[in-house]
């Protein structure tokens, strides 16, 4: 059976605020909507669910972030994850200027974990923490001479 990823869904506590954030860098909006129902209840599981989305679109057409800011039920606060927690990671995009993102997120108030490093000749490399506490690990390939 052939498998494709589809997109990551993400709940946010602020939704144009991650908009935004991530538009900056350069995903597009696809669409927004807000949905409700008894589908949303039974595909969710969650009785009354009720938010507003966004599905946002990387450059090349391959990556897709879909982003919740729920209505109902209230969305619960948590602590922010850590690298090192079992369960959903963080996001990870390649970008051909790691300064560049780098100066975009700070922007948004978005700074890397500890700073930047270089893994062997391949990539420069950071986690950033993003709007509603978001792992994003921005990556830029070095290029090979």
């Amino acid at each position: 059976m052939p498998i494709k990823l589809q997109n990551v869904g993400i709940a946010v506590r602020d939704l144009e605020e991650t908009i935004a954030f991530f538009t900056d860098l350069g995903l597009t909006v696809l669409g927004r909507d807000t949905v409700s129902g008894e589908w949303t209840d039974i595909a969710v599981g969650l009785d009354g669910n009720h938010a507003n989305i966004v599905m946002l679109q990387t450059p090349d057409g391959n990556g897709r972030l879909e982003l919740f800011e729920y209505i109902h039920p209230d969305a619960i606060e948590t602590q922010p994850t850590r690298p090192n927690e079992i369960g959903m990671h963080r996001v990870a995009f390649s970008v051909d200027d790691i300064d560049d993102a780098l100066e975009i997120a700070a922007r948004h108030g978005c700074y890397p974990l500890r700073g930047v490093a270089t893994y062997g000749d391949v990539y420069k490399l950071t986690y950033v923490r993003g709007p509603s506490g978001i792992l994003v690990m921005l990556a830029e390939e070095l290029k090979r001479g």
